[in-house]
């Protein structure tokens, strides 16, 4: 694998290697990538993906540059992506890029003579690293790989996260996913296709409420204001399904609820106290994917 450009690029045994290596990562840092270049080209707002792979990136001994916004770079200027993947990879060693058209993350590996890694493309594009870190975060907490069902609520027609997460849980046994979300943002139907050809159980429904007893992972998503462009819709959306302490109280014991964060008040701060909670422990599990990831991609002796 020279590109990361969708989930569906890993097979079970790839995933279960990496998350091997990540394991190995947990509170260590090496120098096996010393001289290494990351640049992190973001045209879209990060906080914790831009700095979890350039945090990911130093603690391997590497470098990192980086250009956080579209409007600081010479696509302000009208440069196309593939001009700008064409000089960028002749600075670094590999390229993490999130760019706000979906398919761009394929068009930057077409032309780019280093590794590309899609840190989000699109609204309906992938975010494969994402997926990779809540299926992480899920095995981990749980403890087991199969026969794990997952609800995902709340925005998932717009959520690259949550298309992601769906298509990497459809290489697992015994998968089942509950999509709750309201008609306009139901999970868009080349998912549920996939899902169906990989023989994963799924159902929709409206009421979050009929999941909480039987889900073995709520997957809270936001429902993003950049993306659903009519307030009087963003409004109407955005109270319909709030986790606060009463529903995270409702659910079955040892269930838990993972975001990809950030979170603008879909989960209340009364929940991070639950025994459920491990969205912000989630984080950490995602800087050392990150660290297999880079690792993986740009090789050298761990030391």
């Amino acid at each position: 694998m020279k590109h990361l450009v969708e989930i569906q690029q890993f097979d079970r045994a790839s995933i279960q290697k990496l998350f091997k290596l990540a394991s190995s990562y947990e509170g260590q840092r090496d120098e096996s990538l010393k001289g290494k270049i990351l640049a992190a080209l973001f045209y879209e707002p990060s906080t914790r993906t831009r700095l979890s792979f350039s945090s990911a990136m130093l603690r391997l001994g590497g470098s990192v540059i980086t250009m956080e916004s579209g409007g600081t770079s010479s696509q302000a200027k009208g440069e196309t992506l593939e001009d700008s993947i064409k000089v960028i990879s002749q600075y670094a060693d590999a390229i993490a890029m999130r760019h706000q058209e979906t398919g761009s993350a394929a068009r930057a590996a077409a032309v780019s003579s280093v590794p590309i890694v899609n840190a989000g493309d699109g609204n309906m594009g992938q975010h494969p690293t994402q997926a990779l870190l809540d299926l992480y975060t899920i095995q981990r907490e749980l403890g087991r790989e199969d026969g794990i069902h997952v609800a995902i609520v709340g925005n998932l027609r717009y959520y690259r996260a949550a298309r992601s997460l769906s298509y990497i849980l459809g290489k697992y046994k015994d998968m089942s996913i509950t999509f709750v979300s309201s008609p306009e943002l139901a999970m868009a139907d080349d998912v549920k296709a996939y899902l169906k050809r990989h023989r994963v159980k799924w159902t929709e429904t409206q009421d979050m409420n009929t999941v909480l007893q039987s889900a073995d992972v709520i997957y809270q998503t936001r429902i993003a204001k950049e993306w659903i462009k009519n307030d009087e819709e963003y409004e109407k959306q955005r109270g319909r399904y709030v986790i606060d302490r009463e529903v995270a109280d409702s659910m079955k014991d040892g269930a838990i609820i993972i975001h990809p964060l950030p979170r603008i008040g879909e989960i209340t701060d009364d929940v991070d106290t639950s025994p459920h909670a491990v969205y912000f422990k989630q984080v950490g599990y995602g800087l050392i994917v990150r660290m297999a990831l880079l690792k993986t991609l740009l090789g050298g002796k761990k030391s």
